[in-house]
């Protein structure tokens, strides 16, 4: 797994690429958890992610809880069908402010 991060009009955005599994969740937990910092706004585009096993789920979660009491907020954007239906079965898509593309989320995220 590799990460890319960008800002966007305020917004921090970060593009996981590859596998986030047990073996690279702690570092995707990591880079997730020090952008929202203080209450950032975060995208994460998953345009380029092709899995997410439940260590990956558990990341996005801790970040999450870490962000909403600072008046942090995460999106995310641009899944695959497949990582999707992961979302989807394990419920967390209810967790999650989810958008079609980066800029979509940028752009609710940035208002």
């Amino acid at each position: 797994m590799d990460i890319t991060e960008e800002q966007t009009g305020g917004v921090a955005v970060l593009k996981p690429s590859g596998r986030i599994d047990s073996a690279t969740a702690g570092e995707f937990e990591k880079r997730l958890v020090a952008a929202v910092g203080t209450g950032n706004r975060v995208v994460v585009d998953m345009a380029q992610l092709g899995y997410i096993s439940s260590a990956g789920l558990r990341a996005l979660l801790v970040a999450a809880k870490k962000a909403r009491p600072a008046g942090g907020r995460i999106a995310l954007a641009a899944m695959a069908p497949p990582i999707r239906e992961v979302f989807d079965l394990s419920g967390f898509s209810s967790l999650f402010e989810i958008y079609p593309d980066g800029p979509a989320a940028v752009a609710a995220l940035a208002a």
